[in-house]
């Protein structure tokens, strides 16, 4: 090459064209790690509750789960009568049931059992009074307590 100006620029740019592409290539950056998701909030403790009773039921006889077989209001003087309280809820209680007969403005006490339970959920409990030689004739009630509290209360008659 006659001209020293190209011949210069010429090598300018080679070296330069060299250079760029023996060069580093820049990798891409990698992709930011996600952040962990939160873990999920634990779920709430379920909710306990206590013993409480559902409902009383009276009859002269029992079903295999201790539920009244046919609800009655009235019996007849030789029947056993069963009561048969639900209760729900989770818990040891104190079931009491309290049988009286009453004549007039007078009340007399037939029978005062209690039984404790240690309920994990819906439950049936059942109280009985019998009289091998017939009950009087009358109105008769039974009061169902609760760890000492009155529940519920059924009045019955025996013809």
């Amino acid at each position: 090459m006659k001209n020293p100006v190209i011949a210069t620029l010429l090598v300018a740019a080679l070296a330069g064209f060299a250079l760029s592409g023996c060069g580093k290539k820049e990798q891409p950056a990698p992709p930011a790690a996600a952040a962990p998701a939160p873990a999920p909030a634990p779920a709430p403790a379920p909710e306990v509750k206590p013993v409480s009773v559902k409902g009383v039921t009276l009859g002269n006889a029992l079903a295999a789960d201790k539920k009244v077989a046919a609800p009655l209001e009235s019996f007849a003087p030789k029947d056993t009568i069963y009561a048969s309280i639900e209760t729900e809820g989770k818990g040891k209680a104190a079931l009491k049931a309290v049988w009286t007969f009453k004549k007039g403005d007078k009340t007399a006490t037939v029978s005062d059992t209690s039984q404790d339970i240690d309920a994990a959920g819906p439950a049936v409990t059942e109280f009985h009074i019998a009289k091998p030689d017939g009950w009087p004739a009358g109105t008769y009630e039974v009061e169902i307590f609760l760890n000492g509290a009155s529940a519920g209360k059924k009045a019955f008659a025996v013809k």
